[in-house]
Formats: C-alpha cells, structure tokens, sequence
C-alpha cells in the first residue's frame, strides 16, 4: 500500500460517518430485510445461520464497495493525468471539500446535497438470488451517493490529487470498510443495533457537526500540502 496512514485514516473514518448519517443509518434494517429476505421481526428471532446472513451482506457490501472503488480509481487516474496541476488540484479541491464541511455544519445550505435516495419495506420481502443482492449493492451506491455526497466527495477529491490509481484505490477500500463493517455487525446482531439506533438517533445533529469539522480539516490539509508533512512528521519521531 502506497498511500499514507493520515488519508488512509480520514478514509475510514468518512466511510463510518456515511453510515451513521441521518439519510442512511435509518434505512439500514429495511436493506438488511431486502437482502436476507426476512422482515426485521423474524431477524430478531431467526433460527438461520450466521453463515447464510454473513454471505448474504457480504455480495451486498461488495456491491456498493465495487462502486466506491471505481470511483475512486477514477478519479485517481484524472488527477495522474493532470499531475503537472497538482499545487492548483489541491487548492480548489480543499476549498470545496472546506465548502462540503461548512454545509454540513449548517453554516452553508447548499440545496442540491439535500437530495437522496430511500427505500422503505412494508412488507416482508422476497428472496432475491445472490446476483441480484450484488446489483442491489450496486443500485444502493448509485441511489445513495447524493445523500452521502459531501463525504464522499471529499475523498474522492482526495484521491484524485494522490497522484497513482493505486492510492485511490486504497483510500477507497478503506472508506468501504468504514461502511461495510458496521454494515455487517447490524446484519449479524439486529437486537443490539436496533437499541444502539435509538441512543445514536438522539445525536444526529453532533454527528453531522463532528463529520464537518472532519472535512474542513481534511480541506486545509488539503490546500496546504498537510498530508504529506504530517506523514513525514511521524517518520521523523519514529
């Protein structure tokens, strides 16, 4: 891995702000339902393996996580290609990343991030095959990446200024795993997120805050080059 821990770490930490935020974390247990087939109800006593549901999650996390990458590789390759840029990538891409923190701060409204996807169950589903809860992984990607946007964003406007494919590809195999592990435990323990749900709900408004500050400072780490001299601040010490 070529990238550095500093990014590497706003990555996962944005992929678990993604999954706790308020458009979201609430459509959770309806998508856990889509995929396993089972209402929320029977989830909560099913006799089914852990082996059924864990694969069943895993193709869906895969899925959204396929979506991710791409992305993320993508725009890596864009930035490779204007590598000579760099300095100028890095400033207007901080200042929008800083823009995306100050919205989710509620210091700024920008109207077209308010946009998103939902999904809601009202009644127990179908079995879908394993194919279709990949593509359905897929589909939530592309659904939610308006509601996720400002944090998304950033990071791929992080990737695109770390110079290789290689680099947006890890940092976006981090902020995956910032989305699908949780994923995954709420798939394999419903009861205990359906309780942690209701304290985490009451603290939406601090998540939201928190998750701003995050991308401002990740924005003036940006424009000021900050990545790479933290990194070889921790170098030095070590």
């Amino acid at each position: 891995m070529t990238t550095n821990d500093v990014t590497v770490f706003i990555s996962l930490v944005a992929g678990l702000t993604s999954f706790v935020s308020p458009c979201v974390l609430p459509l959770i247990p309806s998508f856990i339902s889509l995929i396993t087939g089972m209402s929320v109800d029977d989830l909560k006593t099913s006799n089914k393996s852990s082996k059924h549901i864990f694969i069943k999650t895993l193709l869906f996390i895969l899925g959204f996580s396929l979506v991710f990458i791409g992305l993320g590789m993508s725009v890596s390759q864009f930035g490779s290609l204007l590598g000579k840029y760099n300095a100028i990538l890095r400033y207007i891409g901080g200042c929008i990343i800083i823009l995306f923190g100050l919205h989710m701060c509620a210091v700024l409204k920008i109207s077209f991030l308010y946009r998103h996807f939902s999904y809601a169950s009202k009644s127990p589903p179908s079995a879908l095959t394993n194919i279709g809860i990949f593509f359905t992984g897929v589909t939530f990607a592309l659904g939610w990446t308006p509601c996720i946007g400002p944090v998304l964003a950033s990071i791929l406007i992080v990737a695109s200024t770390q110079g290789t494919i290689l680099n947006g590809f890890w940092l976006l195999v981090f902020y995956s795993l910032g989305f699908g592990i949780p994923f995954m435990l709420t798939a394999l323990f419903v009861n205990k997120f359906l309780s942690a749900f209701n304290v985490i709900k009451k603290h939406y408004k601090t998540i939201e805050i928190v998750s701003g500050i995050l991308l401002i400072f990740t924005g003036v780490l940006l424009i000021t080059n900050g990545f790479s001299k933290i990194t070889s601040f921790v170098l030095y010490i070590i």
